[in-house]
């Protein structure tokens, strides 16, 4: 009973990520002056860029739905969930809920948050082996998978811990100045994708990380988009640091291609 109701919270969690990220993704300019906080057309279809790559993730994991295959990145998306309202949280004064798409974002988020709750419970009732049952990663991949979660953690940690002047919150990489408020939001995106692979250091199930890395490439695909259909935001000769932008997103999506060319997705069967 108990792990249906955490498997339908995941479906409705990608029904409501989908809704939301369609509308933030198509009408960015329409909706950013009402967002739950001040942004920019740019950072609201980046945002929208997330929530789309989050209801794939969600729906391809409740559709498969095997913990030990899907756990990392169900992990991945608690720990969004959980973060991003203690943001909201902490910038409330400078929260508005004037829009229903301010209320559907937190609706949103409220819902993830008691898909994590339900879910951690499910998890430590089930208590999943890591036993092996598939192939195993290799020495090499190991050796990548601790160079993403160095420098992806190192994102999210600066993301939210830097103030706005220091290297990079200037427009120097993401190309217009962030409030505090989206750079902590930010941060916590970029903090989760690297806690939620950090089991992977001891569970080296191929097809678990294979599944994480096709349930995540919706956000390689949807931000890189926000990113390419804004590209005239980017000034490369005076402000080089924004091909680090794409140069980050492209060598992971690109090699990921071949890879599930080689060994697959991680689905059974």
């Amino acid at each position: 009973m108990l792990s249906n109701t955490s498997r339908l919270l995941t479906y409705a969690c990608a029904i409501l990520y989908g809704i939301l990220g369609a509308f933030l993704f198509f009408l960015p300019a329409q909706l950013a002056p009402v967002f739950a906080w001040k942004v920019t057309a740019f950072m609201t279809v980046t945002i929208g860029g997330w929530c789309l790559g989050h209801a794939w993730l969600a729906y391809i994991s409740a559709r498969r739905w095997e913990w030990k295959l899907v756990y990392t990145a169900l992990i991945y998306l608690w720990i969004f969930g959980i973060g991003e309202l203690i943001v909201l949280f902490l910038f409330r004064g400078k929260l508005v809920l004037a829009h229903p798409i301010a209320w559907l974002y937190l609706a949103t988020l409220l819902v993830n948050a008691v898909a994590a709750l339900i879910g951690v419970i499910d998890y430590l009732r089930l208590r999943p082996t890591n036993a092996l049952t598939g192939p195993a990663t290799t020495r090499a991949q190991s050796r990548l998978l601790f160079a993403f979660v160095l420098f992806v953690g190192f994102l999210g940690v600066y993301g939210m811990t830097a103030q706005i002047g220091r290297f990079g919150t200037n427009g120097g990489i993401f190309p217009e100045v962030m409030s505090l408020f989206t750079l902590r939001s930010f941060g916590v995106f970029y903090f989760s994708i690297a806690l939620a692979v950090i089991p992977f250091f001891w569970d080296k199930s191929l097809n678990a990380i294979l599944h994480h890395a096709i349930a995540s490439y919706g956000l390689i695909v949807f931000i890189t988009t926000a990113a390419l259909i804004n590209i005239q935001l980017f000034n490369f000769a005076e402000r080089p640091g924004g091909s680090l932008y794409f140069i980050a997103y492209l060598a992971v999506g690109i090699p990921l291609i071949f890879t599930f060319r080689k060994h697959g997705t991680g689905a059974r069967g």
